[in-house]
């Protein structure tokens, strides 16, 4: 049977938003998730096999390439690193916000995501999000049915751990990150302390080298305890100069700080009980460029910054 290539781009591009959104998930990085799903393309439109499934055919490719992805040195070196966060995205921006279930790229469940081995991920995705049976998962990574019942067992289990952290309503979510970020601004430690959960978390990720720009500084490991991140959050608020604008990130409002024009950090929270629980820090420049300049959102004061 003769393909055209117009058959074969327009089939592709009816699944592209889907396949760049399972990359990004796999991979917690939208530019990286895009270079997969490009390859993708020049492997589906150079294949010598007719295909009776385009959907499962190309997600089953696009798991395997990022599979290779994350057995390559340079991403098994980030990813053992215990500060890394996902890359943080407008969903109304990109091609994941036609996902049916915006949950599946929440900045949440991206975070839990990371801390899973490549295999419980995969199984994760391709059993819960794209239904795949487990014949077909088995073949995909090279384990038995058995032991990918009990990756995903794993995977699950972790999930839902985690889950109970996040589970504000949008507008709770949204009131607390705004008294966090006055409180922050004000230098107000004791209501921070409120705020936090006793066993609330911080992770900040300056990228791989790590950043240390006008007094913002990177955590090499996470921060445990109320009044420890309170300290923090207090000390680099008032330490640079920035404007702050509130921007709908994976789904949920976070923080968008801009040093000028440019995006500098962003800030988002995990949220349950009306306690913050969990505070991620954003200051890799590479994984903040789909931010783009200051927008004219809501502002709200952070330090020094605002208009």
């Amino acid at each position: 049977m003769t393909r055209s290539i117009a058959e074969d781009l327009e089939i592709f591009e009816a699944h592209r938003a889907l396949l760049v959104a399972h990359a990004y998930r796999m991979l917690g990085d939208l530019s990286r998730a895009e270079d997969v799903v490009q390859e993708a393309w020049l492997r589906w439109d150079g294949r010598q096999v007719e295909v009776d499934s385009p959907r499962a055919y190309l997600v089953t490719m696009v798991t395997r390439l990022c599979l290779n992805d994350l057995d390559s040195a340079r991403t098994r070196r980030e990813e053992s690193r215990s500060d890394r966060l996902p890359e943080p995205i407008h969903l109304g921006d990109g091609p994941p916000d036609r996902l049916e279930m915006l949950d599946q790229i929440s900045m949440a469940f991206l975070v839990v995501l990371q801390r899973l081995t490549p295999a419980e991920r995969a199984v994760l995705l391709l059993r819960d999000v794209f239904d795949f049976d487990y014949a077909a998962i088995a073949s995909l990574i090279d384990r038995s049915e058995a032991a990918c019942r009990k990756l995903l067992e794993r995977a699950r289990q972790s999930i839902a751990t985690e889950k109970r952290v996040f589970s504000a309503p949008p507008e709770v979510h949204r009131r607390l990150l705004i008294a966090f970020t006055e409180a922050a601004s004000g230098g107000d430690l004791d209501r921070l302390v409120t705020m936090l959960a006793e066993d609330a978390v911080m992770i900040t990720d300056g990228g791989p080298e790590g950043r240390r720009a006008g007094g913002i500084r990177n955590l090499p490991v996470p921060l445990h305890g109320a009044r420890k991140i309170a300290s923090f959050v207090v000390a680099t608020a008032n330490a640079r100069d920035l404007h702050a604008e509130i921007h709908e990130l994976n789904g949920r409002s976070a923080l968008v700080l801009y040093d000028e024009s440019e995006p500098f950090a962003a800030l988002s929270l995990g949220i349950a009980d009306d306690r913050i629980h969990r505070v991620f820090f954003h200051a890799d420049a590479t994984r903040l460029q789909h931010l783009g300049p200051r927008q004219g959102a809501e502002v709200v004061p952070f330090g020094g910054g605002g208009d």
